[in-house]
């Protein structure tokens, strides 16, 4: 089954892109979605006529996330976590706790989802953590995971 994309999919392609589907993903999930459309000779006509407008769109897209990825570039998040003994975390640091501490201290505001985390953080240390932050543009920044220091209260 040919579709036209109506929106950027990263494992798909970018709007405007014709790309060959297994059916039941079309069926089910892009077109009741509007993600996508069929590929008709209709459909086709009105996406070559909207190119430039697509284009501009993508164009912005990219921009925007090349700004974000400079801006992310050599990035060092410092996350406090609890220790036992031996310097073993309680817990692990997910993405989600990566997001929060992205938001809090560079303003920029990333869906965990696009924090790609093979596995959770389960040590102390420095990690390189790959960020997608737009179409096929990711950045790497560091999480360095330090044990927290908790102050006592007279």
């Amino acid at each position: 089954m040919e579709v036209i994309l109506k929106e950027t999919i990263g494992t798909l392609g970018r709007e405007g892109d014709i790309v060959k589907i297994k059916p039941g993903y079309g069926r089910n999930y892009l077109l009741p979605q509007q993600k996508a459309v069929v590929a008709t000779a209709t459909n086709k006509a009105i996406f070559e006529a909207n190119q430039a407008e697509i284009q501009a769109r993508l164009k912005e897209e990219t921009k925007g996330a090349e700004a974000i990825a400079k801006k992310l570039a050599g990035t060092t998040l410092t996350i406090a976590m609890l220790t036992g003994g031996e310097e073993r975390l309680f817990g692990s640091v997910t993405s989600s706790d990566i997001a929060k501490k992205l938001k809090e201290d560079t303003n920029v505001e990333i869906d965990k989802k696009y924090i790609l985390l093979n596995d959770p953080i389960k040590e102390l240390g420095e990690s390189n953590v790959t960020v997608k932050v737009g179409f096929q543009v990711t950045v790497e920044i560091t999480v360095k995971v330090v044990p927290l220091v908790e102050t006592e209260e007279a």
